[in-house]
């Protein structure tokens, strides 16, 4: 009978335990070491990306008590998530505002290097962030206020996003690393403890910033004008005061030291107002001009890179160079600062990396004065040996650099001017108009072969010890038909080659073409062969006549051709491949379907299989162009491709 009784009280007592821990689980949301609603919200982040496939690990249980998380890129601790990363996994898609209100113990959070877009987030539930690290994406709007409610925050880098308006006086003792360097932030930094802590490389690239670090006109002169009230109230009191002669005296004498003082800096600072000035009413007239040429010009001229200004001006008048000289390098061409400053100017547009400027010197040659902006922070004898560098390839086929200027406020590079303007002109500009003169097959032929010539120099000569490490991986990285321009005799010319020694890299994986090709979007790396894809793609736009998205300039909606090109013969609609220009002659056929192939091998998804530049080149040499005359067009002629009739037109090797 006692044993009976000890039993039955044994088994209260354990009824009891078991109610009181399935209250404790109920009340916390959580099961065995798993919180629901974080699950529901990590799956709503997932389902916000374009390309979720990248995140196939998420199913299931991502954490269970202490044990190994079993998602990519979670961390957890007793069953909580506590750690978010996703680096470098080209993520696509905009994330809700309160995307992570649920993951109230989250402590790191990190999407580095992809390509999410929207406003920031809201952190005002993550009161144990510590680290944040959302660089190199394409976050817009504002810095999120609720950043300034994380008492515990260490770490935010925001850098390479697009955000804008003012920084928030973030005032955190606990922060230790704070970057928001390559955005559109404006305004004054604010003077708080925590944010004084950081240097200049915190802000770099945000050219509306002012403040103590930069020499920046507005914020002084606003800080001035605000002292001079009290400068006022002190003169008047003084001279209620004029019975203390002696005091009088000596504060007249600090009066004038102060007044020296301020107009010796106002003077150091006019120069630096007046090109400010100059920028601003440049601006205003190239917004000008962009108007007027849009009422007056088609679409494709309005966009091209040699929109002409309506009006011309002197270089002097376009950039303001300090004393200092010009420095040829190797070329015929000779003439002083001063000689360039008088000649007559003309915007010829605004590139990826800086203005360019047509100058006519009087009773001297016409040349191109490009601005560089978004530069390396390179020394001065580091920019000028990579400057050499690229000077040092010659070929006929490579625009020529004739010299440069070199300051610490201003670097130009002098190229040689090419009067027939870009290819990109030349295969889109006037196309249905009565003033367009076609582009036929041999001349099209011809800029194949001119452009690999380039290219295959370029490639075989980028391994010296004086080019930079990125050019030598990528010896042109910004093949695109508006950088490969035609001279007087309509010849060759490839321009914008090796810059990739010069650009900072977070701007050069924006807006060069090689940062655009397969490997690079999927493994952030590039190479020589990313090259052979970009030469691809321009064969592409030269056999079919669409603009390429990768050319395209603001504005233009471009097509990305590699995968155009191959659901064409995939599915057997390609009589449209080819540009009507050369598909009405008959006997540039087979050369047309060699040339096809050729570039569908350049524009392979794996670096591995596109061929070498020296093999390429060989094979579009190889291939004839048209025998008949040029302007024979025979509207019958059958364009029916296959993937065996591109196959049958590559020569055996």
């Amino acid at each position: 009978m006692g044993s009976c009784s000890n039993f039955f009280k044994y088994y209260v007592i354990l009824l009891f335990l078991v109610k009181i821990c399935t209250m404790a689980i109920a009340q916390d949301g959580s099961v065995n070491g798993f919180d629901g609603a974080e699950r529901e919200a990590l799956m709503t982040i997932k389902s916000d990306f374009n390309n979720p496939k990248v995140l196939k690990s998420w199913t299931g249980l991502m954490c269970y008590l202490n044990n190994t998380p079993s998602w990519f890129g979670i961390s957890c601790i007793n069953g909580r998530v506590t750690g978010l990363r996703l680096e470098n996994l080209g993520l696509i898609g905009k994330l809700k505002p309160d995307a992570l209100f649920n993951l109230t113990q989250l402590q790191t959070l990190s999407f580095k290097n992809n390509s999410i877009s929207g406003n920031l987030m809201d952190f005002s539930k993550n009161k144990n962030l510590k680290d944040i690290n959302l660089s190199g994406n394409k976050f817009d709007g504002e810095i999120s206020p609720s950043l300034l409610t994380l008492n515990l925050l260490e770490s935010l880098q925001v850098q390479n996003n697009n955000l804008n308006g003012p920084i928030p006086g973030f005032n955190q003792l606990t922060l230790k690393v704070f970057n928001v360097s390559y955005n559109n932030l404006s305004g004054e930094i604010p003077n708080t403890t925590a944010l004084k802590k950081f240097g200049t490389s915190s802000y770099l690239g945000n050219q509306d910033l002012c403040g103590p670090l930069f020499s920046n006109t507005t914020c002084t002169i606003k800080n001035n004008d605000t002292s001079a009230p009290g400068q006022s109230d002190d003169s008047s009191n003084n001279s209620k005061s004029s019975m203390w002669t002696p005091i009088l005296i000596v504060i007249n004498v600090v009066g004038m030291v102060v007044l020296l003082f301020l107009f010796i800096y106002y003077f150091k600072k006019s120069k630096k107002l007046k090109k400010m000035l100059t920028k601003t009413k440049l601006m205003e007239v190239e917004k000008l001009e962009t108007s007027k040429m849009e009422t007056t010009t088609t679409p494709t001229e309005t966009t091209s890179m040699e929109t002409r200004s309506v009006e011309s001006r002197s270089v002097g008048s376009e950039v303001e160079l300090e004393k200092g000289k010009l420095i040829f390098l190797g070329s015929e061409i000779n003439f002083d600062l001063e000689h360039l400053l008088r000649a007559s100017a003309e915007g010829l547009g605004k590139g990826n990396f800086g203005n360019c400027y047509k100058a006519m010197l009087v009773n001297g040659p016409t040349v191109v004065v490009k601005r560089l902006k978004d530069l390396k922070p390179l020394t001065n004898e580091e920019f000028v040996r990579q400057v050499r560098a690229i000077a040092d390839q010659k070929h006929p086929n490579l625009l020529p650099l004739l010299g440069y200027y070199n300051t610490k406020d201003e670097k130009l590079l002098l190229l040689k001017f090419a009067p027939n303007g870009s290819l990109y002109n030349r295969i889109h500009g006037g196309k249905g108009t009565r003033d367009r003169i076609p582009f036929r097959w041999s001349s099209r032929l011809s800029v194949a072969r001119g452009v690999a010539r380039a290219l295959e120099h370029l490639h075989l000569n980028c391994s010296s010890s004086q080019v930079a490490a990125t050019a030598a991986v990528v010896p042109h990285g910004n093949l695109k038909s508006s950088n490969v321009l035609l001279d007087e005799n309509d010849d060759v010319r490839v321009g914008d080659y090796g810059l990739t020694s010069l650009i900072a890299l977070p701007i050069a994986t924006q807006r060069m073409v090689s940062y655009r090709s397969p490997e690079y979007l999927g493994f952030k790396k590039v190479s020589k062969k990313s090259d052979i894809w970009s030469f691809g793609c321009f064969l592409l736009e030269l056999l079919t006549g669409r603009i390429s998205s990768h050319s395209a300039p603001r504005g233009v909606t471009g097509a990305d051709l590699c995968s155009w090109v191959h659901r064409a013969v995939r599915e057997e609609w390609t009589a449209e491949i080819f540009d009507t220009e050369i598909a009405v002659q008959r006997s540039a056929n087979s050369g047309m379907l060699r040339l096809l192939q050729i570039a569908i091998r350049c524009c392979d998804k794996s670096p591995e299989k596109r061929p070498e530049m020296s093999e390429l080149l060989r094979e579009v040499e190889s291939i004839k162009g048209a025998v008949d005359s040029e302007d024979e067009e025979d509207l019958s002629l059958s364009m029916d491709i296959t993937e065996d009739s591109i196959a049958s037109a590559t020569p055996s090797r």
